[in-house]
């Protein structure tokens, strides 16, 4: 892709002021991208925090109000509300308006888009940016949370050229790697190396917290137990809703898991050592020249 020449914006309608919606307009404001952020939550409490923080600069009753009169929408919201909030501001959607959201599955939010947005499809530009924290909320909003992340464009056969380029200028200006692909081929790989993971965090507490001596064990936990499951943390309701929305990617990833268990399970059970340790060295390697961004080919 190449991007735009980018103009600043002049006005924000963000519909979702947590963590990453709130992430994006400090961001846009320190960059000098945005001269005026309108923000709608559905907790009004939630919005008047943003305010207060800076965050926005108008609170909005609703998500329509929130767009009316913006040139650039953002949806920060559940990948679940994605079609309502769409349908709920489709009147005022125009060719010259830009919409993006930030959920982390695609193929859902590009046919909750087409089924709301239906002509006016166009205007919007499904993206993923790779990034978060394990807290919730726009009290934890960081302008830098964006920096050196990646974003995945999965634009429509209808998304319109001109919005995708500034789309592309607009992540690149915050500092992210920007990569385009289609919306299947993005559940797929998210499914393998993001929503797979999350799920064996939770499990694996899961698996913890079923034992009767929980709290004894968890006590003996050090920095190996707390980097495999830090993102076991993560929000319940947004995970929940990633789960579901690819839950047959996911489904698939965890099959191919079960099977590379079974098989280190296997080498275990018939006590061989060496080839046990070939497998483990394989991985470690793998692992140890592994770089967040980079391309490998090479299979274990």
């Amino acid at each position: 892709m190449a991007s735009a020449q980018l103009q600043p914006f002049e006005q924000l309608g963000l519909i979702g002021c947590g963590l990453m919606g709130g992430s994006f307009a400090l961001a846009l404001k320190k960059a000098g991208l945005v001269k005026r952020v309108v923000g709608y939550s559905k907790s009004p409490s939630t919005t008047e925090r943003a305010r207060q923080m800076g965050v926005i600069d108008v609170e909005a009753p609703s998500a329509l109000l929130a767009a009316a009169g913006a040139d650039l929408v953002l949806l920060a919201v559940p990948v679940a509300a994605t079609e309502a909030t769409l349908k709920s501001i489709k009147h005022l959607v125009t060719p010259k308006m830009m919409i993006m959201d930030v959920g982390s599955t695609k193929v859902d939010v590009v046919q909750a888009a087409r089924t709301a947005l239906r002509d006016q499809i166009g205007s919007f530009v499904p993206a993923h940016p790779i990034t978060g924290k394990e807290v919730a909320g726009v009290e934890h909003a960081d302008v830098n949370l964006y920096q050196g992340a990646q974003v995945i464009l999965t634009p429509t056969e209808r998304t319109l050229t001109a919005h995708l380029a500034r789309a592309q200028a607009l992540w690149e200006a915050l500092g992210c790697h920007v990569q385009a692909m289609s919306p299947e081929a993005h559940d797929s790989a998210l499914a393998t190396v993001s929503h797979l993971p999350h799920l064996l965090a939770f499990a694996m507490m899961q698996s913890v917290l079923n034992q009767p001596n929980a709290d004894e064990v968890l006590s003996l936990a050090g920095p190996g137990f707390r980097d495999f499951t830090r993102i076991g943390a993560g929000d319940p309701k947004l995970w929940r809703d990633v789960l579901l929305a690819n839950r047959e990617q996911v489904l698939t990833q965890s099959r191919q898991f079960r099977q590379a268990l079974e098989q280190l399970e296997g080498l275990m059970q018939a006590n061989d050592g060496q080839s046990l340790q070939d497998r483990l060295t394989l991985a470690s390697a793998a692992r140890a020249h592994w770089k967040m961004g980079a391309k490998r080919t090479a299979k274990i």
